[in-house]
């Protein structure tokens, strides 16, 4: 049994961290931290918790005092927070599975232009693995710091990361819906319930950060430039995300032939269902799991991929979970196993 610990726990991301991890037969919460005033029991910050887990959540005050209790850290800190804390972590024999977007990248300098902020530990990015076990999963098995993929990005690239690998793609153009918990739970105007009941908008259209996330990770993919156009929206849900992605082919290419390119994939992967022709993915059918649902349409020289996501599962601390999983050699799917919530 390993110790972990939680920078963060007060965030959407922390409390789904302790809800999958007291499930976890492998694994003792032995530090919850976060930016708060004063200590309090866990079930007092998330009621839902009362009787179940009841443990002090603590002032955060050094990496010290963490690093002293725990086997592995999960960040679940704002962006650029991050920076200082996984170097010292690492310094002290801690691995650290990174939430933030802060050692997400290959290049300081995309981060840089995207983040607004000086990275301080480009070293490190060096050392990292891009925490998406599909992708990466034997990498991550010898990794010590996972950069956790974003919630979007996730939804994009296990949807497109097949299709570009053909040689036939690119540039994407997707459509994203989120729920507001991807917003967090800090306090915004934008965000609260007269604003987004009965509402349905875009923002940040062309220039959300996750954009170039998802371009560097499928021009990986492919081995050539993919450009990403991505267009996110704020739908009145609290959890779930819905993208669609529209692809323009270099050529007809007959569907079987793409989607015996997904299945061969995807045919081993335990959180990736594919949908047969005629059915799409669906928020209720992932919400609460770890699963991600792929549907895909081709029309002649035109791809319509179709994802749906958890964005706190899959899109963060699921996906946290299944890494730290792979890290240890245990089975991929302990602790993860969830039904859907539905309706």
């Amino acid at each position: 049994m390993i110790k972990t610990g939680i920078v963060g726990a007060t965030g959407y991301t922390g409390a789904e961290l302790v809800r999958i991890l007291l499930n976890h037969p492998q694994v003792k919460i032995t530090s919850l931290t976060a930016k708060i005033e004063k200590g309090q029991p866990f079930s007092k910050i998330f009621p839902h918790f009362k009787g179940v887990f009841d443990v002090q959540c603590e002032v955060f005050e050094n990496v010290e005092s963490i690093a002293k209790k725990v086997d592995l850290v999960f960040l679940a800190v704002p962006h650029t927070v991050a920076l200082k804390f996984v170097p010292e972590f690492l310094a002290k024999g801690i691995k650290v599975i990174d939430l933030s977007a802060d050692y997400r990248f290959d290049s300081a300098e995309i981060y840089e232009e995207w983040y607004g902020t000086k990275h301080t530990h480009s070293e490190l990015l060096k050392k990292k693995v891009y925490g998406l076990p599909e992708l990466y999963r034997d990498k991550i098995k010898k990794a010590d710091l996972i950069a956790n993929p974003g919630c979007y990005p996730t939804s994009v690239i296990l949807g497109a990361s097949p299709l570009v690998k053909m040689g036939l793609v690119s540039e994407v153009l997707v459509n994203s819906l989120s729920g507001v918990s991807g917003a967090g739970r800090t306090a915004d105007l934008s965000l609260i319930f007269p604003e987004i009941e009965g509402n349905l908008k875009a923002y940040k259209v062309a220039s959300h950060r996750h954009q170039p996330e998802m371009a560097e990770q499928l021009s990986k993919a492919a081995g050539s430039n993919i450009k990403v156009i991505f267009v996110p929206h704020l739908v009145p849900i609290s959890r779930g995300i819905l993208t669609t992605m529209y692809i323009k082919l270099n050529k007809p290419t007959d569907r079987n032939k793409i989607w015996g390119k997904y299945q061969e994939t995807y045919k081993n992967e335990p959180f990736v269902q594919l949908l047969p022709e005629g059915e799409t993915p669906q928020i209720k059918m992932v919400r609460g799991t770890n699963k991600c649902q792929i549907s895909v349409i081709v029309k002649d020289d035109l791809a319509i991929v179709i994802t749906a996501i958890d964005n706190l599962i899959k899109g963060a601390s699921g996906q946290a979970v299944q890494n730290m999983n792979l890290m240890y050699g245990w089975d991929e799917t302990e602790g993860l196993l969830y039904i859907p919530v539905y309706p």
